[in-house]
């Protein structure tokens, strides 16, 4: 399975993506964060269901220092998530 999300909020400077890639590790989700320019954070992620479907609970909430006012997921074709390898911030 294969997802791309969106993650709106006080998102940057607060560990976000470090903290998504130790999550990602512990489920065994593989991909990549990113800081975007309008202050989100973009996500790419692959795994098995129910691994990405803790994955995306997590996110809601975030680390500690993060507030996660939105969290748009949008499913993509298993195609584009196919060469991911590990999790890694971008």
């Amino acid at each position: 399975m294969c997802c791309r999300y969106l993650v709106s909020g006080r998102v940057q400077g607060v560990f976000f993506r470090a903290s998504t890639a130790r999550q990602a590790n512990r489920l065994g989700v593989t991909g990549w964060a990113r800081n975007l320019p309008d202050g989100r954070v973009e996500v790419l992620a692959s795994g098995e269901r129910e691994a990405l479907e803790r994955f995306s609970a997590w996110l809601r909430r975030g680390p500690p220092a993060a507030r996660v006012d939105e969290l748009i997921a949008e499913p993509l074709p298993p195609e584009r998530c196919a060469d991911l390898d590990g999790f890694v911030t971008l």
